[in-house]
């Protein structure tokens, strides 16, 4: 393989790759022995015929193309590797320029490298920043929470209904006498006061006794999804089945000590108190930090290659397809809902990626020119870090880690520390 690389305008880097005809002739023989037995020639059982035979029968190049597909993305990442002072920061933009049986293949491989980085102020930046605070009723709200989740529901027939009762209800909706569809529904669980319903259905069953039929008049708002009821009077023929309350646990030590370590209430509200400070200085932390890297970037310049774009908008897309997927949605399925196209989805994902970019490169640049030192300790604890995340020894995460890995690690961990230079050089 013989490999010839040209600098090209605005980031960009041209090889060309050839692989020579032993090596495309060797490729295209594994794919006769891989695909030999699915093949029918007359006179032949499957599997028996020769290669020259098979050639003849169906063309020459029969096996050319699959033999080409398997040598394309070894041979550029191959030429990529022994070109590493590229840095590369794209996928590449394939093209061939020759395929044919007896002839070397030769094609083209465009990619982005990696842009220049001027960076502007990024010491002592300025921020605002609010004050952690955690009030008396923060913490009664995290109480309630308890509460609710320790709370016993019990079913009550000896009064009507009540503001924050849970009932089951049938219902009959029309609009001028006309049922629609969506408008019936039986043994519906609503909780009255929850805003689940169209304004004003709910407090109209307050005071209806179990068993007691109701009908309900409302207006649907202006801007109702179904716009066919949008703006009409509606009347539900109300029938209310159960009633149901929530009896909540008395806040106080014994409750204290059935729901955690703690053996007294008061221990218990300092843990809540401990805990909400933490999770919003951790909140607050990031938020300083994202505000930090903001600056640092609109500081700095950087001209983004298209090609280097485009890989980190794949890239959110195909986080964003595994996201779906684990919520039993496929792409095609969310694009067919939404009416979008793929294109348009990656536009809308544009945005995000110039920020990824930016904000990865400048605190890259940022831990090049401080010449931030990642040290063995440093990498041991991340790995530490990564095995208890995901329930492992270290040591087979460091088993299973290749060397590319490892320098992605190194380098996640040399922007972090960037990071904290910005951090603790703001103001």
């Amino acid at each position: 393989m013989s490999v010839k690389v040209e600098r090209l305008e605005k980031n960009l880097a041209k090889m060309t790759i050839e692989i020579s005809v032993e090596e495309v002739e060797k490729a295209i023989d594994n794919v006769y022995k891989k695909e030999r037995n699915r093949i029918q020639v007359p006179g032949f059982r499957r599997g028996k015929a020769p290669r020259k035979l098979i050639e003849k029968f169906y063309g020459e190049s029969v096996f050319l193309e699959e033999a080409v597909n398997d040598l394309v993305p070894d041979a550029y990442q191959n030429a990529a590797e022994e070109n590493a002072d590229l840095q590369i920061v794209s996928h590449p933009e394939i093209e061939y320029e020759q395929v044919e049986k007896g002839k070397p293949v030769i094609f083209t491989a465009t990619v982005a490298t990696r842009p220049e980085v001027k960076l502007g102020e990024y010491k002592g930046l300025e921020v605002e920043s609010d004050p952690v605070v955690v009030t008396e009723k923060d913490i009664e709200d995290e109480l309630k929470k308890e509460q609710e989740k320790n709370s016993i529901k019990k079913t009550v027939d000896d009064r009507p209904v009540q503001d924050g009762d849970e009932i089951t209800l049938d219902f009959d909706g029309s609009v001028d006498g006309v049922h629609f569809d969506g408008g019936k529904g039986e043994d519906y669980p609503l909780t009255i006061g929850s805003g689940t319903f169209i304004p004003g259905f709910e407090e109209q069953l307050i005071g209806v006794e179990v068993g007691g039929e109701k009908s309900v008049v409302v207006t649907f708002p202006e801007d109702y999804q179904a716009k066919d009821l949008a703006g009409k009077e509606a009347v539900f023929a109300c029938k209310v089945k159960s009633i149901t309350v929530k009896e909540l646990p008395e806040l106080d030590d014994e409750f204290a000590s059935e729901i955690s370590e703690f053996e007294t209430l008061e221990e218990l509200k300092a843990d809540i108190s401990s805990k909400l400070r933490k999770r919003r200085e951790e909140t607050a932390k990031r938020t300083k930090e994202d505000a930090l890297v903001a600056k640092a970037v609109e500081n700095a310049v950087i001209d983004i290659p298209e090609l280097m774009l485009k890989t980190q908008q794949r890239s959110i897309m195909n986080d964003f397809s595994n996201q779906l997927r684990r919520q039993g949605l496929s792409m095609d399925d969310y694009l067919k809902y939404t009416g979008q196209d793929e294109e348009a989805l990656m536009e809308q994902f544009k945005d995000t990626a110039i920020k990824q970019i930016k904000s990865r490169m400048v605190l890259e640049e940022i831990a090049k020119v401080e010449e931030i030192e990642v040290t063995d300790d440093d990498v041991e604890a991340e790995l530490a870090r990564m095995a208890e995340q995901y329930g492992l020894e270290k040591e087979k995460i460091k088993e299973f880690s290749t060397e590319e890995q490892i320098k992605e690690i190194k380098g996640n961990i040399a922007t972090n520390k960037a990071l904290d230079l910005l951090y603790d050089t703001a103001k």
